[in-house]
């Protein structure tokens, strides 16, 4: 899987994914990142890439010239993906990680300021992401958040790969409470079911807790649970 990611800021983006699990799987080769800063490919003698908007207004937009031409810089493999980052966005959730994972090139544009000239839309045509209805000052932390959930889904990023097919949303549910040693502590004692090595009654365990949790604090969630599993 390749990460090529248009910013501003690459270090932000360096800065992270050089670090822990993402440093780890970089260097065994499960995924590559890299940053393209579009101050590279500007004509403007001063590096800018953006300019006051048209009809007015406050702010400032990014321009076209710099974002397109770094875009089209990029060696695109057959089986690629273009990724907007923006509030506009359908929201990334598991099944858009899932989809996201099947591809071997993902290329993610960041945006700053008051945004993207729309023209860089019309000419790229991206699939736009968000990660909430909020607004960020850029598009990196996004970025970011779509690099670690993907890579999550790549074979050999983590120790085992169950660990990402038994996350909160692997199967519409929330993750079930862990617990590690000691087995006591300030009084509070892990279950005795997790205790009796009967894989079978954990399994079922941690369904239920799966269950009533998600009842609990996503009640949105379980209602399509239930649907789903009628």
């Amino acid at each position: 899987m390749i990460f090529d990611v248009i910013t501003l800021f690459p270090e932000i983006i360096e800065g992270y994914c050089n670090v822990s699990i993402m440093k780890r799987a970089r260097e065994a080769g499960i995924f590559e990142v890299n940053a393209i800063n579009p101050r590279d490919f500007t004509l403007d003698k001063h590096k800018k890439v953006d300019d006051t908007p048209y009809g007015g207004g406050a702010g400032m937009v990014l321009a076209p010239q710099p974002y397109i031409d770094a875009y089209e810089s990029i060696e695109k493999k057959t089986n690629f993906k273009t990724v907007m980052l923006s509030p506009q966005g359908k929201p990334l959730d598991e099944s858009v990680v899932c989809s996201l994972a099947n591809y071997s090139q993902i290329v993610m544009l960041c945006g700053h300021y008051e945004g993207f000239d729309e023209r860089i839309r019309e000419i790229i045509k991206p699939e736009e992401i968000s990660v909430g209805d909020f607004v960020l000052t850029g598009g990196e932390l996004p970025a970011l958040c779509l690099i670690d959930a993907v890579s999550r889904k790549l074979e050999g990023t983590l120790g085992k790969i169950e660990s990402a097919q038994t996350d909160s949303f692997s199967n519409g549910l929330l993750e079930y409470p862990q617990y590690t040693k000691p087995r006591e502590y300030r009084g509070l004692r892990i279950p005795e079911v997790l205790l009796n090595g009967n894989h079978q009654e954990i399994a079922q365990y941690r369904l239920n807790q799966q269950i009533e949790r998600t009842k609990q604090r996503r009640p949105d969630l379980y209602e399509k649970y239930s649907e789903k599993n009628k």
